[in-house]
């Protein structure tokens, strides 16, 4: 009886790593199973935005950011009104993990004050192994960064401030 009970604890921690994997490959941030009497929920939570203040400057940019990279961004946590209301604001247009830089090391696409054109690259979004560019609905000068370089984001998650 106690092999059984360790068996299954292996299998259940193995489950629940392979589940917790399937997340961060697709995004996803909640999967459940029901397999016989077990039943498995992996969530996760997007870590929210460090510091978000309407008018103050948020934190001073990092030096690099990228897919792969581990480096903090600037980025902000809503404490006042609700960044998505704003009417600068660059929402998600899809699923996926969203990257500040083409490439690990490479500079970042835009910090806080970077004046943007329309059309020009914000950030990467990757989906399904595909990246894609997200432009700049309008010109005006980026206010702030809402995301976090490798976060993952929901469609209609803001995600940057032009204003």
């Amino acid at each position: 009886m106690a092999k059984e009970n360790k068996d299954r604890d292996a299998l259940d921690k193995g489950l629940i790593r392979d589940l917790a994997q399937l997340l961060n490959e697709t995004g996803l941030t909640e999967i459940e199973i029901e397999k016989d009497d077990l039943k498995v929920r992996v969530a996760r939570h997007a870590a929210a935005p460090a510091a978000y203040a309407v008018g103050l400057p948020a934190a001073a940019p990092a030096t690099s950011a990228g897919p792969g990279s581990a480096q903090a961004t600037p980025t902000a946590t809503p404490s006042g009104p609700d960044p998505a209301n704003h009417p600068g604001c660059v929402k998600s247009p899809m699923v996926g993990t969203a990257y500040r830089a083409p490439e690990p090391g490479a500079p970042a696409f835009i910090d806080i004050g970077t004046r943007v054109t329309q059309g020009q690259t914000l950030l990467i979004i990757e989906a399904m192994k595909t990246m894609n560019h997200i432009p700049a609905p309008r010109s005006g000068v980026v206010k702030e960064i809402l995301i976090e370089n490798g976060q993952p984001v929901e469609l209609g998650e803001p995600q940057v401030i032009i204003e």
